[in-house]
Order: C-alpha cells, then sequence, then structure tokens
C-alpha cells in the first residue's frame, strides 16, 4: 500500500503523515537515548574503579550512538598529554600505550580547543588528523570526536567514535554525546577525587603511624638515657650517703669525703635530668626561636671545635608544630654526625 493511499485510507493528507512519521521516529530516537543514558547514569556512578568505569562507558557509548569502535583518551596533567585509557575491542590490548600531545591528532585538537570534531570522510585530506597505525585509521570513514569537560570547565578528556561506513554525524547526535561526554566527565572527576581520598587517607595513615614509632622511640631513648645516666647517679648517691652514715662517728674525715663525692654526684645526676628534659622540649626553642635552638643544638652534640653556622629562609613566627618538627629533623642531623664522628675516631 503507498503512502498516499494509507493517508487517504487513515482520512490524513500525506505531509500530515510524512509529519506523524518524522515525530515518531523522533519519539522513538529520544526513547532510545533515555534508555541508553539511564543505563550510562548507572554505570557511571556505582563504580569507582577508573578502568572498569572507562571499559563500561565506552561499550555504552558505542551502542548509544551506533559506531563501531569507541577510544577514550584521558588527560595528564602532570605530562600535559592525551592517555588512550579504555578501547572497545580488539583495540583493548592498547589502553596505555597510545599518547597524543596537546593540539596532536584530531583528539588532541579537540582536547586543546575543547570544540566536537566530526569528520564524514577522507580523513587524511583534514591537517589535523594524524594515523596512527596501532589503531587502523584506515579501516574507518568516519569519526566524531567531542570534549570530556567537567561542570566546573576542568578537561578530562576526549571520546572517538568511529565508524566503518560513511556516517552523516547529525547535529542532534554530535549533542547527544556531548550530554554523554558532560556526565562521564563528572564520573571520571569523582573517581579521581575517590582515588585521590583513598592515597591521602594512606599516606595519612603512614604518617600517623611513623608519627608514633617516632614518639614510642623517643620516650624509649629517654628512658634508657634516665635509666643509664639519672637512675645510676642516684644509686651510686644512695651508696655514698648510707657509707657516709655509718662512718659520722668512727671516721669523720672519710665521711665527709663520701659526702664529697656524693654531692659530686648529685651535680652529675641533675645535669643527666636537665639534658634529658632539654632533648624532650629544648627551653630555647620556646624562648630564643628555631634557628637560636638549632644552633645551641649542633653546639650541645658535636661538642668544642666545631663552629656551627646556619644559613635559612626560614619565616619567623612558624607554628609550633612547624618549629618543632624543624627541630627534631636537624636533632636527627646532629645525632648522625656525632655517630659518624665515634666510627671514625674507632677507625
Amino acid at each position: 500500500m503507498s503512502l498516499d493511499r494509507v493517508a487517504s485510507y487513515s482520512g490524513t493528507s500525506p505531509s500530515e503523515s510524512d509529519g506523524d512519521e518524522r515525530t515518531l521516529m523522533e519519539l522513538t530516537r529520544a526513547l532510545a537515548e533515555n534508555r541508553v543514558l539511564n543505563r550510562i547514569i548507572e554505570v557511571i556512578f556505582s563504580s569507582t574503579d577508573l578502568d572498569r568505569l572507562l571499559s563500561l562507558t565506552s561499550d555504552l557509548v558505542l551502542e548509544a550512538i551506533s559506531g563501531d569502535t569507541c577510544f577514550v583518551h584521558l588527560y595528564d596533567e602532570t605530562r600535559g598529554c592525551l592517555v588512550l585509557r579504555a578501547a572497545t575491542e580488539p583495540y583493548d590490548e592498547l589502553n596505555g600505550k597510545i599518547e597524543l600531545k596537546m593540539g596532536e591528532g584530531i583528539a588532541g585538537w579537540v582536547a586543546q580547543h575543547r570544540e566536537p570534531v566530526v569528520i564524514r570522510d577522507d580523513k587524511r585530506a583534514d591537517p589535523r588528523y594524524k594515523y596512527i597505525p596501532e589503531l587502523e585509521g584506515d579501516r574507518f570513514q568516519s569519526l566524531v570526536s567531542v570534549p570530556l569537560v567537567t561542570s566546573t570547565g576542568r578537561l578530562t578528556g576526549v571520546v572517538n567514535i568511529h565508524t566503518e561506513q560513511r556516517r552523516e554525524f547529525t547535529q542532534e547526535d554530535v549533542e547527544f554525546l556531548e550530554h554523554v561526554a558532560s556526565l562521564v566527565a563528572a564520573a571520571i572527576e569523582h573517581a579521581r577525587l575517590i582515588k585521590e581520598l583513598g592515597a591521602k587517607e594512606r599516606a595519612l595513615q603512614g604518617i600517623i603511624a611513623r608519627t608514633i614509632q617516632t614518639q614510642e622511640e623517643e620516650r624509649r631513648r629517654v628512658a634508657t638515657e634516665i635509666h643509664d645516666g639519672v637512675t645510676q647517679h642516684l644509686i651510686s648517691i644512695w651508696y655514698r650517703l648510707n657509707a657516709c652514715e655509718r662512718l659520722l662517728e668512727r671516721d669523720p674525715e672519710r665521711a665527709a669525703k663520701e659526702l664529697e663525692s656524693a654531692k659530686g654526684l648529685v651535680d652529675d645526676a641533675l645535669d643527666e635530668a636537665r639534658s634529658a628534659i632539654y632533648q624532650l622540649r629544648p627551653s630555647t626553642l620556646d624562648d630564643l626561636g628555631l634557628v637560636p635552638a638549632v644552633e645551641a643544638l649542633a653546639s650541645r652534640t658535636l661538642g668544642d671545635g666545631y663552629d656551627v653556622s646556619i644559613a635559612t629562609d626560614i619565616q619567623p613566627d612558624l607554628p609550633a608544630h612547624l618549629e618543632t618538627a624543624l627541630y627534631r629533623v636537624a636533632q636527627e642531623a646532629m645525632n648522625n654526625i656525632r655517630k659518624h664522628q665515634v666510627c671514625a675516631a674507632w677507625k
């Protein structure tokens, strides 16, 4: 039955029938696009694994636009280039192996200018096109390339769709791909932020672990110093005072010597206690500041025979925790120097 007869039979004119058919086609297309968009939204926000996200998205984008091959190039900000991170079979083995500079090839041009590009045929005639043997560009006639840009304007990459047969990509096709690209860009940004957050959390856990370990080592060192220094001196003082007590009546002269020795041990014990307290929190750090405290530390640690000069561009009035951290770094460095001195002396 011809279109004219159908129109006559249904009581509508051929022009009205053509309009109804176009409306039906547009409605069918809109429904299909909505189904694909819903699936894309489900996929991109159901996983924070970037590689899996890109793989699933490339397949869905390819299905949505009825293409033959999809390539997703992500922008590497640290290196300033595009890296192929997702491709449909059989090109998925090239993920991570193809790189393009900004402005290089169609994808590089799209990334640089943040504008879509449509090539319907004869790609080699386009001066922006770059042939990459591994991607077998000669197999494909038409392509459409759109940038992946977040709502904040941050470039995340480029999506390329290729077809083996010549394809008239319409403005509606490009607009649909741009809409999909904005969703994919948001998902990529989300996945990257989750990954960065995980890395920062692991780094923070590492810092906490190292801080606790450093604190325990410091406590152990101070405990050892107190045990080997102050405690031993106090024990010696106790013995001297007991001896002095026993000798007071029968040998006052020896008792006086024992008392004098005990006084000397008290002075030594005080010096050891002051040293331990200084190691815990040097008073010069609070009273004079970081640089004088480090100079005093060098003098105490290295002893005589060394001229210490400290040149620094550290800003004054640093927060207390930063001053303490820098002081501990210098303290560790001085202790290492002293250890090397001892080793050199033994040799």
